[in-house]
């Protein structure tokens, strides 16, 4: 591999570290030489990972932490400069939603919940914005580094239901855009924000709603599948190669793009 794609001994953290998509980038990392600090709201979650983590390598660390406490992120990032004295780098792949703030097939946008909708929004913004907040501080002072954001199909196009997902993924891209600018102008050419957009991938929170218990797909899963030119959901590996990329020299010239991880989905008109 190029040397322009290497991250070897880069300081990653990467909060919801130990879910299904960050712990595939967690792993990917580990495996390709970085050193990473895992960031996950429960203890519980990391230590279900941390053998999978350590196997791999030991240059990993696990911490408990609200994405939503600035002062729990920033005993971690105290934490992390006294284990490794540097933070090359931030992906923020916290996230989720909940029922409340989606709406049901039997109901309408009447039926909203809307304190349900400003957790998701607070989870899915706030969440992203506090990390960039205080490990950017020690990426900016470091005159190089990368922040990869996670946004989604949903902030680009309507996907019917998850309102509230939809609308804070959507700010997600704005924001990425916005910080981007503001790190590039005020900080040098050396700071750098992106964000992935994966398209579809199974996992837990989506298994029932795109897949029935014999593994055929719903209704939803059809009609995501016949408006995906690859006619498959995408695999949690498929992400590592562009964040790999965007962390890396390969992309230093890049700064304020959303890459869509879809498998065509969002280039598709659907005829």
């Amino acid at each position: 591999m190029s040397e322009l794609f290497h991250i070897k001994g880069h300081v990653v953290i990467i909060t919801g570290g130990a879910g299904a998509l960050g712990s595939s980038i967690t792993k990917h990392l580990l495996t390709v030489g970085a050193k990473v600090a895992v960031i996950s709201r429960s203890q519980e979650s990391i230590d279900q990972k941390m053998a999978e983590f350590q196997a791999i390598s030991d240059t990993i660390a696990g911490f408990a932490c609200d994405v939503l406490s600035e002062s729990s992120l920033d005993e971690v990032r105290k934490k992390v400069m006294a284990k490794w004295g540097r933070i090359d780098a931030l992906i923020n792949a916290a996230g989720g939603n909940m029922p409340g703030a989606t709406i049901a097939p039997e109901d309408s946008i009447f039926d909203l919940k809307m304190d349900d909708f400003r957790k998701v929004s607070e989870l899915n913004l706030d969440g992203t914005v506090l990390p960039c907040l205080v490990f950017g501080k020690e990426i900016v002072q470091q005159g190089k580094g990368s922040i990869i954001n996670i946004s989604s199909m949903a902030a680009t196009q309507a996907i019917t239901r998850v309102v509230g997902y939809s609308a804070s993924k959507a700010a997600i891209d704005s924001f990425t855009k916005w910080l981007a600018t503001e790190f590039a102008l005020k900080f040098g050419d050396g700071l750098r924000v992106n964000a992935i957009a994966p398209g579809f991938f199974i996992g837990k929170q989506n298994l029932r709603l795109l897949t029935h218990e014999d593994g055929s797909y719903t209704e939803r899963g059809e009609t995501i599948i016949a408006n995906t030119p690859m006619k498959r959901f995408g695999e949690a590996k498929e992400l590592n190669g562009a964040v790999q990329w965007l962390l890396s020299d390969a992309a230093s010239f890049v700064t304020g793009i959303v890459v869509p991880i879809d498998g065509g989905f969002s280039a598709f008109s659907g005829v």
